[in-house]
């Protein structure tokens, strides 16, 4: 089985930092994805989703530390659906997005460029083997013609 989702958008408002009964950082991100599309009229519709995104540990001091609202990230995770009464004894739910990785892709203060600058990747830990090379992805380097046509 696949839950996975991956998405790139502002947050609405400040993170919020909060820690568990057990003392573990967990930080609340409300990332607003948008798209547009012409309608049959031909107006341009501007169509936005509203994501809430829990952080865990390092990671959740980090978003509460470096990201305001505003701020441009790439979110990846599982998608988590929690079931909690409301003050009424009402059953209600709620979907967020459980990440596994957070990348800040603006600069603290950089809220109006449009520039899509990711973080560099992290480093790989200890324990883990460095990623193999498989060589060039175009096919023209990897053989050293010079004479390809496009």
């Amino acid at each position: 089985m696949l839950n996975k989702a991956m998405i790139i958008g502002r947050l609405g408002r400040e993170p919020e930092l909060k820690y568990t009964q057990s003392g573990m950082p967990v930080t609340t991100l409300n990332i607003a994805t948008d798209e547009s599309y012409l309608d049959r009229d031909g107006n341009r519709v501007e169509k936005t989703e509203w994501h809430r995104v829990s952080v865990f540990q390092r990671a959740a001091e980090n978003c509460a530390q470096y990201l305001s609202k505003g701020s441009l990230v790439y979110v990846e995770g599982r998608i988590q659906t929690r079931k909690w009464q409301d003050q009424q004894g009402q059953d209600r739910y709620s979907t967020d997005i459980v990440a596994n990785t957070v990348r800040f892709l603006d600069k603290k203060g950089d809220r109006n460029s449009d520039d899509f600058a990711p973080q560099p990747a992290p480093k790989p830990k200890h324990n883990q083997e460095p990623m193999e090379d498989y060589g060039s992805p175009f096919p023209s380097e990897a053989s050293d013609m010079d004479d390809t046509p496009f």
